[in-house]
């Protein structure tokens, strides 16, 4: 049995200093730290799934700092619970064991639930952001047109259901036409589900091309 903390260092994060001590305390054996610029990816947070054992003790910041949707946090919780894993949000105030936080209520869990999807959408928001400066400042030695064919569709696909804007994946990817964006999603047999934004519809017996 161990006990592990998890902190994505989103920008101008404020109380990753204070929740990483907190961790400590608490004897996380170790604060698993998830940089920015993972954030459509989180390796991390997934080798922690898959790393975690029965009786273990899994601490985050926030679910909205260590999940990426609603899905994802029934997710986590289902597998907490087959592997009886306990799990505790510091901000949330939250312990599954009911051990800390008692005064935590069913009104203020449901109110968490509910403000998860904005708390996410900030930070992604708040990551493109940073991702689009890296990008166009920094120069990183990769760029998407340096990528392969196949590495450049799977980014746009990522992005695209990770909830990233249609502006954001056309600036990211360099395409000019989202109708371009669009045969990519469709080639992938992606879920297009923004609404009046469902791109164009497949011809059948043709193949798509950029």
């Amino acid at each position: 049995m161990a006990k592990v903390g998890y902190i994505f260092k989103a920008n101008h994060y404020d109380s990753y200093e204070a929740d990483k001590e907190w961790m400590l305390k608490f004897g996380c054996v170790q604060v698993i730290e998830e940089e920015t610029d993972h954030e459509l990816m989180r390796p991390q947070w997934k080798q922690l799934m898959n790393a975690l054992d029965r009786g273990d003790e899994l601490v985050v910041s926030k679910f909205s700092n260590a999940v990426r949707g609603v899905r994802e946090l029934a997710v986590c919780i289902e597998m907490c619970r087959i592997k009886v894993v306990r799990l505790i949000s510091i901000h949330d105030r939250i312990d599954s064991r009911n051990e800390l936080f008692k005064e935590t209520t069913a009104a203020e869990v449901l109110e968490m639930i509910g403000a998860l999807p904005e708390e996410i959408a900030a930070l992604r928001k708040s990551s493109s952001h940073i991702m689009l400066f890296q990008k166009n400042i920094k120069s990183p030695a990769k760029t998407m047109k340096t990528l392969s064919r196949s590495e450049r569709e799977r980014t746009i696909v990522d992005m695209y259901n990770a909830g990233y804007s249609m502006d954001d994946i056309a600036n990211v990817s360099g395409f000019s036409s989202r109708s371009s964006i669009f045969r990519i999603l469709n080639k992938y047999n992606v879920d297009l589900n923004r609404g009046r934004t469902k791109g164009p519809r497949r011809k059948k017996g043709t193949e798509e091309t950029e």
